[in-house]
């Protein structure tokens, strides 16, 4: 049974900052984190706040390669540690709503069947 449950404004905006939604939306939750998309959202959530402060950065005096490559050293770390630190972040909401972590792990095992499932059919059954 699908829930069309949506969270409004303020709960979304809540939801960005961390905050549990009531359990009526959990199948949305679940579309955010797991769906098409998730992945970009997560990203996007993370990267792009830090973007105006680095920007800040462009009021240093000198060149505008200082202050671009300032920019870069801190940047290139965050967006590092954002995408090795997504699963990891994807499993907290999916528990924090009380929704299975495990769900994170079967789209991987989904994934790794249709991958072995096209390799078989394209070069045999491996023995």
């Amino acid at each position: 049974m699908m829930s069309s449950a949506r969270p409004n404004f303020l709960q979304r905006i809540g939801y960005m900052f961390g905050r549990t939604l009531p359990p009526e939306m959990r199948e949305w939750v679940r579309d955010d984190v797991l769906g098409p998309g998730g992945s970009r959202r997560y990203l996007l959530r993370w990267n792009l706040p830090i973007v105006p402060l680095l920007l800040l950065f462009l009021l240093i005096p000198g060149p505008v390669w200082i202050p671009i490559a300032m920019m870069l050293l801190l940047l290139l770390p965050w967006i590092y540690f954002s995408v090795a630190l997504m699963p990891i972040w994807q499993r907290h909401r999916l528990q924090q709503h009380g929704l299975d972590p495990d769900l994170l792990s079967a789209k991987a095992r989904a994934r790794a069947a249709r991958e072995r499932e096209d390799y078989e059919r394209r070069f045999g059954r491996a023995s």
